[in-house]
């Protein structure tokens, strides 16, 4: 079963959410070929104080106007 991971900040907009997976989905049924119950999409919401980049969490850098 082909698995994708998605890791970004919070997506409120639950249409947003299921466009998301549909599309993911859509992709990988046009690389794999497998029936479309085969693909699971999971996507793991991290919210900014949760995340670093170069050792700066994202609240920082936003917070700083980078």
């Amino acid at each position: 079963m082909p698995n994708v991971h998605v890791d970004g900040p919070p997506i409120e907009d639950l249409g947003v959410k299921r466009a998301l997976a549909r599309e993911i989905t859509d992709a990988m049924e046009k690389a794999y070929g497998y029936p479309r119950p085969a693909y699971v999409v999971i996507i793991r919401e991290n919210r900014p104080e949760n995340v670093s980049v170069g050792g700066e969490l994202l609240c920082d850098r936003a917070a700083g106007g980078r």
